[in-house]
């Protein structure tokens, strides 16, 4: 007879430990973003803005950034495209020789990045709108901002930002 009973005290927690990662996981994939802080008018366009931006940009699904919130959305899976209201005006705006390009009545300021990525900032709206297009999705050009150029328009009004 056998006096020593193998008892599984540790499988319990390792299965509780195995699930509570299990449902941890899905989070750490998401693209992240800064949220910017920009002033209460600001926030109130921007707020306005996130509720008309489109459910795709380049025939990319939305998926917003972490962390959440209004001031910041995204699509695609990384590299995604990604979207900041609210931010501060670019110092490269000061400079006449900036590119800048124009898309269905929206004006933006274009940088290309070290990186090969482009970043667009829109002009003369009251806040600033930046839409950030890694380099892994330049091939279709200016594509995204024809899809978000029509909330621009309708949430963030022309003028000049706070």
């Amino acid at each position: 007879m056998n006096i020593f009973r193998h008892r599984p005290y540790g499988l319990p927690a390792l299965a509780a430990l195995m699930i509570a990662a299990a449902g941890c996981s899905s989070a750490d994939d998401a693209p992240s973003a800064a949220v910017p802080s920009p002033g209460a008018a600001a926030v109130r366009l921007c707020d306005r803005l996130d509720r008309v931006l489109p459910t795709k940009v380049d025939k990319l699904g939305r998926r917003d950034p972490e962390p959440a919130s209004a001031l910041t959305a995204g699509w695609g899976d990384d590299p995604a495209i990604i979207l900041r209201c609210g931010v501060s005006r670019p110092a490269r705006m000061a400079d006449p020789e900036a590119d800048g390009v124009e898309v269905n009545g929206v004006g933006w300021l274009l940088e290309q990045r070290a990186d090969h990525s482009f970043r667009f900032t829109t002009t003369l709206r009251k806040a600033y709108v930046e839409v950030t297009i890694p380099a892994g999705r330049t091939g279709d050009g200016m594509a995204p901002l024809v899809s978000l150029a029509p909330a621009v328009k309708r949430a963030v009004p022309e003028g000049i930002a706070d």
